[in-house]
């Protein structure tokens, strides 16, 4: 796996997915009882999705993404791409469900529900339609209070886009940013390692990642270990913290309905269409490419 982890570091793909495309290729090589991927075809990767399809069921989304993981394993290591039209494995089976939304009132008794950190987490998302592994990613470098914009760099499909800062959270970003700097002054002089940073710029300006500019906006209070350096830095927010306060203050709030980072955003923009705002101004929101998944996204 030495050169799966190396190609994905090269190409900057996430830890999400160096972990995601690692276990399916572990898996689709135990399925075959250890063989060598050079020494497999197309016709054991069909046999592989339709055992995921049909024995484990998987969901549609679970079976593409051990799809994609075989594609980059051939394409990007083995250097043996797949042929499209050699792909005919069983399909799982998709149901399509409609994305949950909130109601204005119910978004603002949630955020009610919620403070500190959580809340303006919460607040961003819904107020300018970031994903969830934008938000936690977002640097003190990308946040432009003279222009009023948050910056999101190397999002999804690796583009950037400006959005537009909110008013509602602009002071306490504010002094979210004042904190990080004190906690930022405290780690320098404790000389704790930069946080992660790009994989080229890493090796390019190795002391980058001790800038205030490259801090992360929401950063975890304790340090941790890097799993991909087993360096000891400070990393942003885990995710699951940010679930767990949504989770609790769902409850508080009495809404009935099944709320995560994502409902945030596809509250956001529904809303924005629901007041008459132009379809492909959401679009360029969102980050998507097509204005089908903008569409497909609401209905």
């Amino acid at each position: 796996m030495r050169l799966v982890r190396d190609r994905i570091r090269t190409m900057q793909y996430s830890y999400f997915t160096e972990k995601s495309y690692v276990y399916w290729i572990k898996s689709y090589i135990h399925f075959h009882q250890l063989k060598h991927p050079q020494d497999m075809s197309s016709t054991h990767v069909n046999d592989f999705l339709t055992y995921l399809a049909v024995t484990r069921k998987v969901s549609p989304a679970t079976q593409n993404q051990a799809l994609c993981a075989l594609v980059f394993l051939y394409k990007e290591v083995v250097k043996q791409p797949l042929g499209e039209n050699k792909i005919n494995a069983v399909r799982s089976k998709s149901h399509r469900n409609l994305p949950v939304v909130l109601s204005p009132a119910e978004v603002k008794r949630l955020l009610n529900s919620m403070h500190g950190l959580p809340q303006l987490m919460a607040k961003l998302l819904y107020g300018t339609g970031l994903r969830k592994t934008e938000i936690h990613r977002i640097r003190v470098k990308d946040i432009d209070f003279d222009r009023n914009l948050i910056i999101v760099k190397r999002g999804k499909g690796k583009k950037d886009r400006p959005l537009p800062l909110p008013d509602a959270c602009r002071k306490e970003l504010q002094n979210q940013i004042e904190f990080v700097k004190q906690l930022h002054l405290k780690d320098r002089r404790e000389n704790v390692n930069g946080v992660e940073m790009p994989y080229a710029l890493e090796r390019k300006e190795p002391n980058a990642g001790k800038a205030l500019a490259w801090q992360w906006v929401f950063p975890s209070l304790r340090l941790s270990t890097d799993p991909r350096t087993l360096i000891v830095r400070r990393h942003h927010v885990h995710p699951s913290v940010f679930a767990k306060h949504v989770k609790n203050a769902v409850k508080k709030a009495e809404i009935n309905k099944k709320v995560t980072a994502h409902v945030f955003r596809h509250s956001f923009a529904t809303h924005l269409l629901e007041s008459g705002a132009d379809i492909r101004t959401v679009q360029e929101l969102l980050g998507h490419t097509d204005v089908r998944t903008t569409v497909l996204a609401q209905t």
